[in-house]
């Protein structure tokens, strides 16, 4: 491993000269690699960051996030909700084209109307389409099989609610929602996925799957920025380099403009141990960084009629309390980490959203505390704590085996079992693992998100709720909730909830995570908010 480093840090001395700044042909291209890969380009299948990302680009929604997580006008210049909560009626504006393309007659792009949102918001609850999308209608209103969407004229969409949920207007904002031609999707069929036709302000130009996807500018996009027409790139350039550290020598010598995220084997070569870039590197590049929605925990199966909850020592709510007691947070981050994230002394819901409450500790590293929870338990003394069984996949072995180790030096003897992703969610989809590893990421920016993974009628599989929480108290509040549209009474509602949650404790949060954008210093108007959604409209380079 030091020899890796060593080599590493020696390419990037000799890198350093060759940073590339122009792009070619004397257009400005914006390049990124993505190691993920991509295997669609149609929003209606936008489920992990590399598509989302992607079709960010392309495509455009009634409404938009900010860098605060505000929503914003999109091709919705403006919208009212009605006194009850149940109807949105949104205005459109009249500038907005499609992209060119073979599809339309001439191959000219037509307008946006009403019209094409009650036809894209219909072909993602369609069975045929199989979206994963789906239930971000579930609270739509239906009728006789049809749902509540509706084009009163060109320029004004309407869509009716089953019940009050506040926070629709941000779950309109995901990818899924996105405005797609009723044309584009009659020629290509199911090759629309390599055949995306949006709004955005960039085009499709070319997809070369696994090595190279580009997008052109849209020189009719109709979003401005201070009197000038965005984007300013002439392309955006994604490339499907798997190789973390590859990727990583081509952001170093330039030919890459930005990277997300870090990986172990670069980690110590470009941050200190607070997280911070290093000095050698600040002339080059330089650092965004802030709170991410993505809450990293433990999963504990309380239910025991469950197959993972039958005989889980971990029913024992004094036994959970022990082991959220038992290791020190604050280190895991610190040496494990580089302290990138902040460690899970909270509850669910993350920094970065408005509820999140800072003031509320929930556990921290007490040792004391953790040995008082196992008595409490009927353990010690004679009477010997049963083992369990915490099952993670590899990513997350150096986590787990310290905490096992931090857990052993309170006598909580908890051994590691590996499995492969897909396998570990299957088995937390059906309610299998007594003690596993999870992370949730926010769909949407509103704490009702993390929230309703412990409402008692969204147990898995057919909801997200995979520990089987079940409280009474838990359930009216998160009801009241829904239909309060005041924020701060919400958010009031929310934090009581949370607390709920954490004195029962059927989660052990071990760190929120950390937004890291590596930047090369000739690239301005980047960006970032709390969702990690990469948006390009505003860049520069220089």
């Amino acid at each position: 491993m030091k020899q890796a480093s060593g080599l590493i840090f020696s390419l990037i001395i000799f890198l350093a000269s060759c940073n590339d700044k122009h792009s070619d042909d004397g257009k400005i291209v914006f390049r990124y690699n993505e190691a993920a890969n991509i295997t669609t380009l149609d929003p209606a299948f936008a489920r992990d960051q590399s598509i989302i990302w992607a079709t960010n680009q392309m495509f455009n929604g009634l409404v938009q996030l900010d860098d605060r997580l505000r929503v914003r006008p999109c091709i919705a210049k403006s919208w009212e909700i009605s006194p009850d909560g149940l109807t949105f009626t949104f205005h459109l504006r009249r500038d907005v084209y499609f992209h060119d393309d073979p599809a339309f007659p001439n191959g000219s792009g037509r307008r946006v109307v009403a019209g094409d949102f009650v036809y894209s918001f219909n072909r993602i609850v369609d069975r045929r389409t199989a979206s994963p999308g789906a239930w971000v209608f579930n609270l739509v209103e239906e009728k006789n099989g049809k749902f509540s969407f509706a084009g009163l004229d060109d320029s004004t969409f309407v869509v009716r609610l089953k019940k009050p949920f506040p926070p629709f207007l941000g779950i309109l904002t995901m990818q899924y929602c996105s405005v797609v031609p009723h044309e584009a999707i009659t020629r290509y069929g199911p090759d629309f996925r390599r055949n995306p036709v949006g709004s955005g302000p960039f085009m499709f130009k070319m997809w070369k799957e696994g090595v190279k996807l580009v997008m052109v500018k849209n020189t009719e996009y109709f979003e401005f920025c201070e009197g000038s027409r965005l984007p300013y790139l002439d392309a955006v350039a994604v490339t499907f380099q798997p190789d973390k550290q590859s990727a990583f020598l081509e952001f170093i010598k330039g030919k890459l403009d930005f990277m997300s995220g870090i990986d172990p084997t670069y980690k110590d070569e470009l941050l200190d141990r607070q997280g911070r870039l290093k000095e050698k590197f600040k002339n080059r590049i330089y650092l965004i960084t802030q709170p991410y929605l993505n809450t990293e925990y433990l999963g504990i199966n309380v239910d025991p009629s469950s197959p993972g909850g039958k005989n889980n020592p971990l029913l024992s709510r004094d036994l959970r309390k022990a082991v959220e007691h038992a290791f020190d947070r604050r280190k895991m981050i610190h040496f494990l980490r580089n302290n990138i994230g902040t460690p899970g002394i909270f509850g669910i819901v993350p920094p970065g959203l408005p509820s999140f409450d800072s003031t509320s500790v929930a556990y921290g590293y007490d040792p004391d505390a953790s040995g008082l929870y196992i008595r409490k338990a009927g353990f010690g003394a004679g009477t010997e704590l049963p083992p369990f069984t915490l099952t993670s996949t590899s990513d997350y072995l150096d986590i787990c085996k310290y905490i096992q180790h931090q857990m052993g030096e309170q006598g909580i003897e908890m051994n590691i079992e590996i499995s492969p992703p897909a396998s570990v969610k299957e088995l937390k989809a059906q309610a299998k693992l007594a003690f596993f590893r999870a992370s949730w990421i926010a769909d949407y920016p509103d704490a009702e998100n993390y929230l309703s993974m412990f409402y008692s009628k969204n147990f898995c599989p057919q909801g997200p709720n995979y520990t089987h929480f079940s409280n009474a108290e838990f359930d009216k509040l998160y009801e009241a909730a829904m239909s309060e549209r005041e924020d701060t009474l919400r958010y009031a509602l929310y934090r009581r909830m949370e607390r709920i949650v954490m004195d029962e404790a059927p989660v052990v949060i071990l760190y929120y995570d950390q937004v890291l954008r590596f930047v090369g210093k000739n690239i301005t108007g980047i960006g970032s908010n709390p969702m990690n959604l990469l948006t390009l409209k505003n860049v520069r380079k220089l």
